[in-house]
Order: structure tokens, then sequence, then C-alpha cells
């Protein structure tokens, strides 16, 4: 017997593409244009309970939204699965959804392929009675990138649950902020979170600093100290760095994931701890296993869950976004105006490289409030070592390590994959030719062999 899934996007295009694809693959299907026309089928299945096996919703529509269908059908028929879309997609939309009962959240544009093995798990699902993981909505954590999708959605499907998670990534790619949102938005929220980071305490006290010790214990220790496991009883403690833990440190924290008790230094008195661990680093920790600089049973035991995130190179689509909530951030904290960025100073910070991440763009913010001259920033007020490797280009290894990227982002053969390449390197040529032409456009544009309005259009996009 086929299964049937219920269809609502105010695009039309959308509802033909969607159908098609379902119909090809022997569902049988239902469209709906607007929420009133879906919610009068609901009330009519809510009395014959005639429900299909699946429901495919937007986010934004005329009327009601996406989210109130969600919770309309909660109540209607709460064991239904439904799969939420959205162009608009976000953390707070990403977690709302899960919150609100979704089995998942579909950022467009999708995959057709994809759309329909999620579809074929959620009717399994329902089948064996599961249910979706329940999030509350995450407000601090900024980003619309596709690159920025996983990691949502992992926020949003950890909400419910104590396991250990290993954060991985460059530096300054906002570990800790997931790390906090994980607890913010867990069961032990209301229980402290604590952190200490491994590369910022010399390798002598790092035993001391996370189970304490004994006043006496050694030279110096002229009290006792609780250590961050006890302090973090109940809550969550955070170990950024992890790859640069002692061994021998190693093995007493394996001892205490696996017991849940330890003796702190020079005390035989067994202490019992409830602590959930939240572990980072943007080491590769295989290699470091593989070398025997990490222990590989602890390895395994820290990386239950595993999220990566993504560099800001990754994700430059939310640097707009990122650099104007720094800028208000700065404003308040240096108490000074709030500064503008230019479209070209925009573009600018675009096309850099970020080798600092979100972590040096947020200060190149607080830079700029107090460096740049007025209100509106242009690219002349800009850093000079973000104008410098903005204009810096390696000649010989240009072509290969673009070529590298393209391997990388097409490993995933999803749709589009292309496009953000495509814009990056249109926003390259622009600022080059505008810089070339001393920010005349109508030069500007002769260079690139576009018209002056298109040059104005695409600097405006």
């Amino acid at each position: 017997m086929s299964s049937s899934v219920w269809i609502l996007d105010d695009d039309e295009s959308i509802r033909w593409v969607l159908e098609r694809a379902f119909s090809d693959a022997g569902w049988e299907t239902q469209v709906f244009a607007d929420p009133e026309g879906f919610l009068a089928c609901c009330n009519q299945a809510e009395r014959s309970l005639a429900w299909p096996d699946l429901v495919l919703t937007d986010v934004r529509m005329p009327g009601m939204d996406g989210m109130q269908v969600l919770a309309e059908l909660q109540r209607k028929a709460p064991r239904l699965p439904v799969l939420v879309m959205t162009a608009h997609s976000d953390l707070d939309s990403a977690v709302s959804a899960y919150k609100g009962g979704a089995f998942e959240y579909l950022p467009k544009p999708f995959d057709l392929d994809e759309v329909l093995q999620v579809a074929e798990r959620a009717v399994r699902a329902r089948k064996h009675n599961s249910k979706a993981a329940v999030a509350e909505p995450v407000t601090d954590i900024i980003g619309e990138a596709p690159a920025m999708q996983e990691v949502f959605r992992a926020v949003g499907r950890l909400s419910r649950s104590s396991v250990s998670v290993l954060l991985t990534g460059a530096s300054g790619t906002g570990k800790e902020l997931v790390a906090h949102a994980l607890h913010k938005h867990s069961k032990r929220a209301n229980k402290p979170f604590v952190a200490l980071n491994m590369a910022a305490i010399p390798a002598e006290l790092i035993e001391s600093e996370l189970f304490g010790h004994e006043k006496g214990a050694f030279t110096g220790a002229l009290q006792k100290r609780i250590g961050r496991f006890q302090q973090a009883d109940g809550g969550t403690l955070f170990l950024d760095e992890i790859g640069d833990m002692p061994v021998a440190v190693q093995t007493r924290l394996l001892r205490v994931l696996a017991e849940g008790q330890f003796y702190p230094v020079g005390s035989h008195q067994l202490v019992s701890t409830d602590v959930r661990i939240i572990a980072a680093t943007h080491q590769d920790l295989r290699k470091a296993v593989a070398a025997g600089r990490f222990r590989d049973d602890l390895y395994h035991r820290l990386n239950v869950i595993h999220v990566r995130l993504p560099t800001l190179a990754e994700r430059r689509d939310d640097i707009a976004a990122l650099a104007r909530y720094f800028l208000t951030q700065a404003s308040v904290e240096l108490d000074m105006p709030v500064k503008r960025l230019s479209t070209q100073a925009l573009h600018a910070l675009k096309a850099a490289p970020w080798p600092g991440n979100v972590r040096q763009l947020e200060n190149t913010c607080r830079w700029l409030t107090v460096m740049a001259p007025s209100d509106e920033v242009d690219v002349g007020d800009l850093p000079d070592d973000i104008l410098t490797s903005t204009e810096t280009i390696n000649e010989n290894n240009w072509a290969t390590t673009l070529q590298k990227e393209l391997d990388r982002a097409f490993r995933g053969k999803k749709a589009n994959a292309l496009q953000p390449f495509e814009k990056q390197f249109k926003e390259l040529a622009m600022q080059a030719a505008l810089k070339a032409s001393g920010g005349h456009r109508q030069q500007a544009a002769q260079i690139l062999g576009w018209g002056r309005n298109t040059l104005t259009r695409k600097l405006k996009t």
C-alpha cells in the first residue's frame, strides 16, 4: 500500500516539483496553496480519521505561518510526522520547528532525493512510535548560511539529551558559544555551566583544576580547593582544547566518565558527580590518537555526538548579519555611535579570507567602532590586515586551492554547490575593478565588461 502526503506551500513551483517527485516515487499526493484550505481538510480528517502518512509545510506564508500550522497539527494529530520547509533558515526557526514537534527541518533549496529519503524515514519512524526531539528556541547564534544548518539541527536534537558532545572546528568558529547553547537548552539549564581551557592551564595543574585538591597535597596547596567537576555537578562541564590534555589526566578523566566518581588530589575521600561533558578542539583527534598523544578509548567516549563548526569562509553569506550584530554590540560596549558598512566595505569583508574566523570579525568590528573616522565605514577605513589579505592572492597556488575547495564542496553532492563560489568570485572581481578605477563605477563596469546598471545592481545584492 502506497504512502500519502499532504504538501502545503504558497509557491506554485515548489508545489509542482514536490508533487511530481512524490508521485513518481509512488506516493499519493494532495497539495494546498494556503493554510486555510489545508486546515479545512484537517478538520475533515479529524472527523473521519483519514489523515495522510506525512505532511510537508512551508514556514512563511500569507495569513497563518507554518509554525501555527504545525501547532494545529500537533493538537489534532500529534503522531503525524511533519517536515518543515523554509527558504529563510536560521537557528530560531530550526529549533522552533523541532520544539513544535517537526520530524525534520528542510532549508531550501533542498535535494529532492534527500526529501524523499527523509519522508520514508519519517513514515517508518511513525510506525515504530518514534518522536522527534524537542528544543527550546535558541537566539544567541547568528547564521543563515547552509553550512550552519547542521549545527542548528544538532542543537535542536540534543536539547533533551545529556550525551557527551565533541565540538570540532578551527579556532574562532564559536565552539564555546555552541557549548553554551547546548547547555542552555538542555534539561541541565538550571545547573552550572563550567568551562576549562586545557591550553590555558599549566599541565601540572590541570589535574587539580579538574578534580580539586586537599590542603598540603602538593607545594603551594595552601588550602582545600573544589575542582571543576564538583563545581559543575548536575550541570555541564565544557573542556575546551581537549587535545592539549596530558595523557595521565586523560586516564583519570576516562575513569570519571565511566564511573562517575573520583578522588581529589591528596584525598582518600571518594567524590560522586553527575556531569555532562562537552569537549572541543581545533585539532584532529584521530591523528592525535594515531600519534599516541590521545587515548583511543577516551576519544570514543567523548565522540558520542560529533558537531563540526564551519569556518567563516564557509559561511560568507552570514558576514553581513554578523558584522551588523558585532558593530551594534561594540557601540554599546564602548559607548560610541553604531557604525554602518558601505556596500564596497561589506564586499571587501565578504572577500577576505578570515583565518581567525568569527572571532576575528568580531575584533575587526570593535576596531572599526573606535578607529573609523565617520559613522559610515568605507573600504579605505578597513584595517590594513583585511585590505592586505583581500588583495593578496598566491599566483602559483590559487587554482590548486580552488580545486581542493570545489572537491570538498561537491563531495556532499548537494544541489547548487557551485553557487557560493560563483558569488564570491564576482564579489572579488567587483572589488578589484572598483579598486583599479578608484571607486569610479562606470570605469569599473567597463573593466568587467558589464553595463553600469548591472554593476550597481550586483553591488546591492
